[in-house]
């Protein structure tokens, strides 16, 4: 059994401070790496996501940045850049979602989601990235969605952000492949979240979505963990563009 070790990297993690983020960044710590963790609300100091890493005896650096607010991202990546000399692993896993049907749906909705989870994983991937490709060494992964292959309902913003998201990995893929960074996303089926709390309290269509699953649960954090560890391994060197879906099986259904 091949056993997959990181010690020695560096992983930057946005939106790690609860959910699929916070089970990404654990998963990749106990695979050796060390964490930069990064989101809005992240405490400096004795966050959750920290303490947990910590006492796996890695290293863990907070950062706060509004990804919604271009300066907010610019200071933290220039931040980050001077703090650490080496980002071997990126997880562009930060982002949002705002409900309110498409014909009533503001553009104060339509901007802060396509800001946060677009243009902000734009600009810090050609950031970290071009570094990367400096190297002639990295691993990127994107965060997507079902809503990447799928349109969704009351949710336009999301949908356009997910369904770019999934170009925007075969783009970076197309030019990056072959200078050794490999650039890949997962796409999260229906899991227990913050963003998915609604639903899972509405019993028809919570009902109607177990139903579609082959799996017949809610997906959990933790079921990222290996996904995201084994592609900022090496053994995902020939895996460049692909949208890896886990989801219980709902896209095969």
């Amino acid at each position: 059994m091949t056993t997959i070790d990181l010690s020695g990297k560096t992983a930057l993690v946005t939106g790690c401070k609860r959910g699929i983020g916070f089970a990404m960044a654990v998963g990749l710590a106990k695979a050796g790496a060390d964490i930069i963790g990064v989101s809005a609300s992240l405490e400096l100091k004795g966050s959750d996501v920290e303490k947990e890493i910590k006492n796996l005896g890695r290293k863990f650096y907070a950062y706060q940045s509004d990804f919604g607010d271009r300066d907010s991202l610019y200071s933290f990546i220039n931040a980050v850049k001077a703090d650490h000399k080496k980002i071997d692993i990126l997880v562009n896993n930060a982002g949002t979602i705002l409900r309110k049907p498409a014909a009533e749906h503001p553009d104060e909705y339509w901007d802060k989601v396509i800001d946060i989870n677009l243009n902000a994983q734009f600009i810090l991937t050609r950031e970290i990235g071009s570094l990367m490709v400096d190297r002639g060494e990295g691993k990127i992964i994107f965060t997507a969605s079902l809503l990447t292959f799928q349109g969704g309902v009351t949710v336009p913003g999301y949908a356009a952000s997910k369904g770019a998201i999934g170009s925007l990995v075969k783009a970076f893929a197309n030019e990056w492949a072959g200078k050794g960074v490999n650039v890949n996303a997962i796409a999260p089926g229906y899991i227990a979240t913050d963003n998915t709390e609604a639903l899972r309290n509405d019993p028809v269509r919570s009902k109607s979505i177990l139903d579609r699953i082959p799996a017949g649960r809610w997906g959990e954090s933790e079921d990222f963990a290996g996904p995201t560890v084994f592609l900022a391994s090496e053994l995902s060197t020939y895996v460049n563009g692909t949208i890896l879906t886990v989801d219980g099986g709902w896209m095969g259904r």
